[in-house]
Formats: structure tokens, sequence, C-alpha cells
């Protein structure tokens, strides 16, 4: 199996898995970019996976079907483009001969979820197709969710093995980065990864996937127990709210309200 990521829009990926036959594509918001990579490579279109129902995600899936030989496959609480079968979470679909798990992780939608292939069957490390939920450093904006529902999210995620690669939709490493230096001190492993990311922008490739190890030593939004972390939101929320400031033995879902919230004002 080899994995691809097709940049879309301006800062997308469609992430693409095949065989060297048939291939399964992810959150295709456009068809161009997923067609030339089928004809660069001589694949047939077996299978559409879709994480939730933003047009980015989905606004390729009509222009697709003509070439799609099996289904698409999507949240069963969203409304995504039909015919689509529906999936809930604790479900596993076996496409190219591979288990899929499908994973609720509501927050940046209410229906959102994510696909976890554990076996690649060619003892290359495991695959998580996490959309906008969790980004490298970084977490998607809560557009129907709330922070209780994505921080539940991002803590299931962070339960899966550290090789895990973890393909994310969007290219918003370095701007992440930018916020995890800033709200607390840089320590080794965030310092080299800034390094290499900034290394990969630089020549044009991309910083994608990240590992879920590398993501639980450089993003915040999955340290929202330490130490460092919390004393930030602490002190953000003080100055944003001096009546109401966080306690110092706050509830993780609290530090992460308000680093989301800080996330969202950062620039």
């Amino acid at each position: 199996m080899e994995l691809i990521s097709i940049a879309a829009f301006t800062d997308n990926y469609i992430w693409m898995l095949h065989d060297g036959v048939d291939a399964i594509v992810v959150d295709p918001g456009d068809a161009a970019p997923v067609i030339a990579a089928l004809k660069a490579h001589s694949l047939r279109l077996a299978a559409i996976l879709v994480t939730h129902h933003h047009g980015d995600h989905v606004g390729g899936i009509a222009d697709l079907r003509h070439l799609l030989v099996g289904k698409v496959y999507g949240p069963a609480r969203e409304q995504i483009p039909q015919p689509c079968v529906s999936v809930h979470a604790g479900e596993s679909l076996t496409l190219l001969g591979l288990d899929f798990s499908v994973i609720d992780v509501p927050g940046h939608t209410s229906g959102h979820i994510a696909f976890f292939l554990a076996d690649c069957d060619d003892g290359k490390a495991p695959i998580l197709f996490c959309g906008d939920t969790l980004f490298s450093a970084g977490c998607g904006r809560l557009f129907e969710g709330t922070p209780a529902q994505m921080h539940t999210s991002l803590q299931r995620l962070a339960k899966l093995p550290g090789n895990t690669r973890v393909c994310c939709a969007h290219e918003y490493t370095l701007s992440n980065l930018r916020f995890a230096q800033a709200i607390a001190p840089a320590g080794p492993a965030l310092t080299r990864y800034v390094a290499w990311c900034e290394a990969q922008r630089a020549q044009g490739l991309p910083t994608l996937p990240s590992t879920l190890a590398t993501e639980l030593q450089v993003n915040p939004f999955l340290r929202c127990t330490e130490p460092d972390i919390v004393a930030a939101a602490t002190a953000r929320a003080a100055t944003l709210n001096p009546t109401e400031p966080l306690a110092a033995d706050s509830d993780p879902v609290a530090v992460f309200a308000t680093l989301r919230q800080w996330k969202n004002d950062f620039r």
C-alpha cells in the first residue's frame, strides 16, 4: 500500500491509499487533482471515505462518481452527498483487504468521524485519517461541537499507537507551531520539529503525515494537564476575564476551551 497526499485548494490535503491497481480517496473536496493522481498512477477509484460534511471535503464527490467502482462512506450523523453508505462509531469497513475502524470525533462538526487503519498488511505504521479534528500541533475550530466534545475526541485519538501516521486535511502546521511556541517554553522536541517543518515547507514539501508520538510532544491541545500548558491557559484566562480566572488545577476541558479561543484570536 502506498499513501499519497494530494494538494488541493490553498492548503487542503486529499489523501489517497492505493495498492498499485485500486485506490481509496479520503475527503475529496476537489475532483480535478484526484483525477490527475488516478491517471498518473493508472489507478481505479475503489472507494471514497468522508470524515465530515464541509464543502472542502465533499465538493469533488459528484465529479468523481463516474470513475467510482465502489461506494462513498461517510458519517451517519451528517448530510453527505448521496448516495453514501452511512457509518457509525465502532463499525469496521473492509476495503482493498484492509480493515478501517470508524471513530467518533465530534467537535469541529457535530457528526465528525475518523478512519483508523491499524494493520496495513505491509509492515508499515498504522494510519489515521482524522479530517479537521486533529492537526499537527493543533486542532480544528469548534463550528458545531463543544469544547468538552472536542477534548474528548482528541483524547480518544491520543490513545492510538504512538507510531500512527496522522493524516490531517490541512497544511496548518507552521501556523500551529507558532502558537505552540507562544504559549509555553519550547522544549527540544518542539524546537526540532519546528526546524524540520520549516525545512519541509521551504522545499515545497508537506509536513504531513505527522505521528501521534510527535503530536503528544508538541501539540498543546493534547497536553491540557501539563503544568506549562495549564499555567499559560490560566494566565490567559485571567487577562481576558479577571473576575473568573481559571484555577491552577483547572479541569482539562476548561484549559482546552481557553486554548482554543486563544488560538482563534492568535495572529
